[in-house]
């Protein structure tokens, strides 16, 4: 068990700010004051209450929460070692050779997750409790340590599925009848819905035993989930992509504010020599009240022309989704999708739309497959050359989005090449890491020779580079 803070209860405190630090959650002098004035007056043996003040005091964001709970478990532990609760008992249920037996325990599984009441759910913390000392241990090269996919691995999901929803309807199914056919599509989302938070049960537990040994921190490092910004597009689950679409109007408020101040720097203009002189000649000659010129300041048109195949789909529908909040700082933005070939998509992302929709119209509805639905840049970027170049003005910035691999075809650098001679500012955003570029089928090196490509992996990059790119 990791030794004690060094300086007590704020020592813990401060370690445990630190720890949200790492994990990306913006944490500040005046909420971590904040969070002790909060622990001086709660209950500290009251869990629930000191998650919840602590999370008022400390996180600005929502979809920071999973993060911040995963990380007070760990500060913040239901105990030491093995769970026990004095006026209950719960066993793993056994066969009478003293293996655990598999389907007395999906049962039980199944009827604590279909109870809602407050002692089905603690006597269901006490089971995996259980479960995770008995059937997730092993010997590692260190040692005995835990594992929630060793603990899960013998179970059942459709067993599982079937006995909540018999749980839930207060029939049980009947073995060769599968769950679709006595349930509705509300009971069966509310059962996956419990067991996800029993999977959840499980890996929180894991973290806790396997930090009592190997430390609290080290277990941080790689078993916190991140925090939505930092996820890989690539690599986003749909629950992932669900807290990024969540987070796209606070980001879109802080590039807007960021854009706010660029242009309140900029808006004094430059020194108009001719007009300061002439002033100047009520002084003797003596400039001294200078004269500046008036800005002028042109919204740009903004182009997009992003890639929608399978691979960065992902990136793409965020990335559209900042661009379509920020509309209002372009004059004009028009949308171009591709896979094999390009069409115009700016008619389903009008405003008020919903964007969800409109990214399903655009997939099902636009032209963007004219060959075998794979990624081709080279044709994708010629058709737009020749029956879209028209909208590219020397008011306009380009954006493309894509990882651009080309599937080993023709990448089409003349059609670049004569895209970006004609815009304003021009530039890419590749959702892939800058290690990876050249790699395979990838063309970015060929591309990056003629416009500025920035690597975009996570939400946290692409604001960064996004507010960057936005005009004064």
């Amino acid at each position: 068990m990791a030794p004690p803070a060094p300086y007590g209860l704020p020592g813990h405190l401060v370690g445990f700010v630190e720890a949200l630090r790492a994990k990306g959650i913006a944490v500040g002098p005046s909420e971590t004051v904040d969070a002790g004035q909060v622990m001086s007056v709660l209950d500290l043996l009251d869990r629930d209450a000191l998650r919840e003040g602590l999370a008022c005091a400390l996180l600005r964001r929502p979809v920071h929460r999973k993060t911040f709970d995963a990380v007070f478990d760990l500060w913040f532990p239901v105990g030491v070692g093995r769970r026990e609760d004095g006026e209950r008992t719960v066993e793993l249920p056994r066969t009478p050779d003293g293996e655990i037996d598999l389907e007395s325990l999906e049962e039980l599984i199944g009827e604590l997750l279909a109870d809602d009441s407050e002692e089905a759910q603690q006597a269901l913390e006490l089971l995996v409790s259980q479960m995770v000392e008995g059937m997730g241990s092993y010997e590692s090269p260190n040692g005995p340590s835990f594992s929630a996919y060793q603990t899960l691995r013998n179970l059942s999901p459709n067993n599982l599925l079937d006995k909540i929803l018999g749980g839930l309807l207060g029939a049980p199914p009947e073995k060769d009848r599968p769950a679709e056919s006595f349930t509705s599509a509300v009971d069966r989302r509310t059962a996956l819905e419990r067991m996800t938070r029993f999977r959840e049960l499980v890996d929180a537990e894991t973290r806790r035993r396997v930090a009592e040994r190997v430390g609290k921190e080290r277990v941080a490092s790689y078993g916190v989930p991140k925090i939505a910004e930092q996820v890989d597009f690539l690599r986003a689950n749909d629950s992932d992509l669900h807290a990024l679409r969540r987070s796209v109007t606070p980001l879109a408020r802080l590039l807007a504010s960021r854009l706010s101040a660029r242009r309140r720097r900029s808006r004094s203009g430059a020194i108009d020599l001719r007009r300061t002189l002439r002033k100047s000649m009520s002084t003797g000659g003596v400039p001294i009240d200078l004269v500046l010129r008036k800005p002028r300041p042109a919204r740009p048109e903004l182009v997009v022309l992003c890639d929608v195949s399978g691979s960065v789909a992902g990136f793409s529908h965020f990335t559209l989704l900042l661009v379509h909040a920020l509309r209002e700082q372009f004059s004009r933005v028009r949308v171009f999708a591709f896979i094999d070939t390009t069409d115009e998509v700016t008619r389903f992302f009008s405003t008020g739309a919903d964007l969800g929709v409109a990214m399903a119209r655009m997939v099902r509805e636009a032209d963007l497959i004219e060959y075998d639905g794979h990624s081709d840049y080279g044709n994708a970027l010629g058709v737009f050359a020749e029956r879209f170049a028209h909208t590219l003005t020397s008011r306009t910035s380009l954006l493309i989005l894509g990882d651009a691999r080309t599937n080993y075809r023709n990448p089409n650098l003349p059609a670049l090449a004569r895209l970006t001679s004609v815009v304003r500012h021009a530039h890419w955003l590749n959702p892939e890491p800058h290690r990876q570029w050249g790699s395979g089928d990838s063309a970015a090196p060929m591309y990056n020779q003629m416009i500025t490509m920035h690597e975009c992996r996570t939400a946290e990059q692409l604001t960064d580079v996004v507010s960057g790119l936005l005009p004064i």
